[in-house]
């Protein structure tokens, strides 16, 4: 109680450095600053009839859900469904995924305005996707009566550690919760020490993401604008990864081969390819909607929301964010639509996941730049592998799936 108090002191102080923050981030990405009334609780949402709120902090998040809303929209199609997020991304992956939703931002962790944002919304439930752990807002949420729920909740041994130093304020947080849906043994034994009861495995929603007819369209049109050379595709990449790639596949016998790259966050759209333009590179981006070139030796998907549709055009997918230690982005997703897909050495934000795609053969791992575009080369000559590692991408995502029904018996 004394730690949360304590916290909730910091709030009002710290709201000018959150605001400083904002703008700062609006230089490069202006969403940041729209919406401003929402993310200090001076819009309040309307009640209204049974509400399910979901709590998702960005797009990965966000479409990890997607498969749990729709059965829950089965089980209780009279409900109104609102969901919040964190980022202008987030939102916008919201606003696409569930357009009769609302969608809007989750106020920053004050504890008045959580009393306020709760007590106007009214929920049923409150579901928290993967590890939002908000001190105030689940202790708003127990005063009023409200069950809150995590699920498809991940904790790495990273996280466990930060968490730690901060027990006394995270531990009563995490016992308000109702149950915690876990993806991995792991992650339930972390959680569990961090103090979470009554925690069930359920495995990971991401499994049953099921791809989008119309992004596997557009992929296969994406395809038509690419050619017949081969394509390496590197998606999510993360600021850093970028240039080591570059640098590695200047150096490689690439022959027609061509590199597209997706970085995670569109703000650094332009910067990627001007920096492929400064290395040498012939560059194109997707925004032109102009067939590529034969001499572009590199697309920028400059495109949010379209990832599937890359990965229907790739020969290989490598997975951004597991180059350098930023713990790796969503592999699934291109073993679903049967890529080989391709892993750095950093993988802790899909440990379980990463483990089982290697073990079933369906994902490869490699060490540095260097390898990863020599790795790549070799796939793309060789139509056989190839194939062995995209049936097998299918098969792993196909055995792993059901993670939303048992979590949606947990709600239930």
């Amino acid at each position: 109680m004394i730690a949360r108090a304590l916290y909730s002191l910091l709030w009002p102080l710290a709201t000018p450095l959150i605001k400083h923050y904002l703008r700062k981030r609006a230089r490069q990405a202006p969403a940041y600053l729209e919406h401003w009334d929402e993310r200090f609780g001076d819009a309040l949402p309307q009640a209204g009839g049974e509400v399910i709120w979901l709590h998702a902090v960005s797009v990965g998040e966000t479409r990890a859900a997607q498969p749990l809303v729709a059965r829950l929209r089965e089980q209780y199609p009279q409900a109104r469904f609102v969901i919040t997020q964190m980022t202008p991304t987030g939102r916008a992956t919201a606003e696409q995924l569930y357009p009769d939703a609302e969608v809007r931002y989750l106020p920053y962790d004050n504890a008045r305005v959580m009393r306020r944002f709760v007590a106007a919304l009214r929920p049923r439930c409150l579901i928290l996707m993967e590890t939002e752990i908000w001190p105030n807002l689940l202790h708003a949420c127990a005063q009023a009566g409200v069950p809150a729920f995590l699920v498809n909740a991940r904790l790495s041994e990273k996280s466990l550690r930060g968490y730690r130093r901060i027990g006394a304020l995270i531990r009563p947080a995490l016992r308000q919760l109702r149950a915690v849906a876990a993806q991995s043994e792991a992650d339930a034994r972390r959680l569990a020490l961090l103090g979470a009861r009554n925690i069930q495995v359920c495995g990971n929603t991401k499994y049953d993401i099921t791809p989008p007819p119309a992004q596997l369209e557009l992929g296969r049109q994406f395809r038509l604008r690419t050619g017949e050379r081969p394509v390496l595709v590197c998606a999510s990449t993360r600021e850093g990864e970028e240039a080591l790639i570059l640098d590695a596949w200047r150096k490689a016998e690439v022959g027609r081969s061509l590199l597209v790259l997706i970085p995670r966050h569109p703000e650094r759209f332009i910067a990627v390819a001007q920096s492929a333009i400064e290395k040498g590179f012939a560059v194109q981006c997707r925004s032109d909607n102009l067939p590529v070139l034969p001499e572009t030796a590199v697309w920028v998907g400059d495109s949010m929301g379209e990832l599937f549709a890359y990965y229907v055009a790739a020969d290989v997918a490598f997975v951004g964010g597991s180059l350098l230690d930023f713990g790796s982005q969503n592999l699934i997703e291109p073993a679903s639509v049967g890529r080989p897909v391709l892993l750095g050495p950093s993988t802790y934000n899909f440990a379980e996941a990463a483990e089982l795609a290697l073990a079933a053969k369906a994902a490869l791992q490699v060490q540095n730049a260097d390898e990863l575009v020599a790795t790549a080369v070799t796939l793309l000559s060789d139509a056989d592998q190839c194939e062995q590692l995209a049936v097998a991408a299918r098969l792993f995502t196909q055995i792993h799936q059901g993670a939303s029904q048992r979590c949606l018996a947990l709600l239930s």
